[in-house]
């Protein structure tokens, strides 16, 4: 097997934070190599020192047998190694081109139509599908990947890197980049995704490696291993992967929704007549492409962001009253009796106090309760003690700011309070986004756990296996309109994410993206 890529005892720390410890890793050529760990293990930064964003402490870097050193991302676009991002890197107002070319000595030379008819050369030869003269701001997510991935290319790129490439696609964007990315493989390119879809590991990669704190636990030929032992090799132990679906018990209305629209800060319609209901003892996903509506749809119930004339959000107690949550603000809705846990998409700007411990953080829930001027900080102390022993949040001390903590255990202290507070609805927005296997299995178990308890649970999600596998409904949006309600037992990947991406009733052949933008 011939090398692209050897690192050798390469080692990074932040700090006091040891991000990799002698790591050694091979890309072979031609191969599409999955990179896999929970969070945190130092996968991102392993790689962010291939591409040139950080320089080893330690260690070696061979690329085609000789060794080198890639202090920046021009000297990484030198030794033929691109990276794609999470957060794409590209200026809104350009074009497809202009991004492409930007920063190129010869973009000045070359005129308009060398560049374009050398983009759709690059298109045609590995199925791309991009208009060199789209502006970026008129492009969908997945069109903006495709976008990095080309301008990779058109600077010579032999070793690309793709960081959670899938984790805002719909399943048919999905399949077409892995198509991509296997035409890649086959011209001879190097490919290595970093993802935590252990399903996707098994469709696209040839081969597998697991880092584990930091540490290289050992890489496995993909047709050698199954989901079960790659999480073993994450997580260090067995993990169940299973995730618990009990049918719904006497479900009862909760929330009922009417014409729920909202507008942006700038008048913009973001949320248009969603109706629907929510029962207690259901699990209702929330299902679309980013910027659909999702966040908006979860702040208006919680009274965090304002609702049109006409709109309706009437709880339904579990003694049958009823009262109107439009118009009022969430401490209104708590006085109101409104037992209502919402864990947001904003954690520490909306959810939690940076600058205040696990303890505070957990007596932001409950301190109205208090009585006299001094408050009990005992109740919150062990609800913070239990929170950190059960969704094992790493932590120096209950007492550190939790912003000082990784983002992961940042949603582990918020999501472990708002179930804590034996709510009625419970709404989640992103509720894993961050989090390692082993913690992503046991909030799904906990909010199933609500499910029997009668609790009406709003799961808004990403992964649309997951969506399909613990909720009982699917609600599914589209540039901010309601386009379908789905049983989850029986509707499909493609049919959910067809959904997300062409409304019902719109005129034939017009895609809709999640800011509401038309696309032939």
């Amino acid at each position: 097997m011939e090398y692209a890529v050897q690192m050798k005892n390469i080692s990074k720390s932040f700090g006091e934070v040891k991000a990799n410890s002698s790591v050694s890793l091979d890309i072979c050529k031609g191969e599409i190599l999955a990179l896999l760990g929970e969070n945190g293990s130092g996968k991102t930064t392993l790689m962010n020192m291939l591409s040139g964003i950080y320089y080893p402490d330690e260690g070696q870097i061979f690329v085609g047998g000789e060794e080198v050193s890639i202090r920046s991302p021009k000297d990484a676009y030198d030794l033929k190694i691109g990276m794609i991002h999470q957060h794409f890197k590209l200026v809104d107002v350009f074009t497809a081109a202009e991004n492409i070319v930007l920063g190129l000595k010869e973009g000045k030379r070359l005129g308009k139509r060398a560049v374009a008819d050398r983009i759709r050369e690059i298109c045609g030869r590995y199925g791309f599908e991009i208009d060199p003269d789209r502006k970026v701001y008129d492009m969908t997510v997945s069109q903006k990947q495709t976008l990095e991935i080309v301008k990779a290319l058109y600077r010579g790129a032999d070793i690309l890197i793709l960081d959670e490439p899938t984790a805002v696609l719909t399943p048919q964007e999905t399949e077409k980049l892995f198509a991509v990315i296997k035409n890649m493989k086959n011209d001879g390119k190097s490919v290595v995704i970093i993802t935590h879809k252990l399903h996707e590991v098994m469709e696209v990669s040839d081969r597998v490696a697991v880092l584990r704190k930091g540490e290289f636990v050992g890489s496995i030929p993909t047709c050698q291993t199954d989901p079960e032992r790659l999480a073993e090799m994450m997580v260090g132990r067995s993990v169940s992967l299973n995730i618990e679906r009990s049918e719904p018990v006497n479900p009862t209305p909760r929330l009922i929704v009417k014409n729920l629209s909202v507008r942006n800060g700038e008048g913009v319609p973001v949320l248009e007549n969603v109706s629907f209901t929510a029962y207690g003892g259901e699990i209702l996903g929330v299902a679309g492409v980013s910027g659909s509506g999702q966040k908006e749809l979860l702040e208006a119930i919680a009274g965090l962001q304002k609702a049109e004339s006409g709109s309706s959000v009437i709880y339904v107690a579990p003694d049958g009253t009823q009262c109107e949550l439009v118009g009022k603000r969430p401490s209104d809705i708590h006085d109101l009796g409104v037992q209502l846990s919402f864990v947001p998409e904003d954690r520490l700007g909306m959810g939690l106090v940076g600058g205040m411990g696990m303890p505070e953080n957990m007596m932001l829930k409950s301190y109205r309760k208090s009585k006299g001027f001094f408050m009990d900080m005992g109740p919150s102390r062990r609800l913070a003690e239990n929170v950190r022993d059960t969704l094992e949040v790493t932590t120096p001390s209950l007492g550190t700011p939790v912003r000082k903590l990784s983002g992961g255990n940042v949603q582990k202290v918020l999501v472990g309070r708002e179930l804590a507070a034996e709510p009625t609805v419970l709404m989640t927005a992103y509720a894993v986004r961050g989090l390692d296997i082993n913690t992503s299995h046991t909030i799904y178990r906990l909010l199933s756990e609500q499910k029997k308890a009668g609790v009406a649970v709003i799961y808004v999600g990403e992964d649309l296996d997951v969506l399909l596998e613990l909720c009982d409904r699917i609600l599914v949006l589209c540039a901010g309109r309601l386009n379908d309600i789905a049983d989850a037992r029986t509707a499909t990947k493609e049919s959910i994410g067809y959904a997300m991406t062409y409304l019902k009733n719109n005129k034939a052949g017009d895609r809709i993206d999640g800011g509401g933008q038309k696309h032939a």
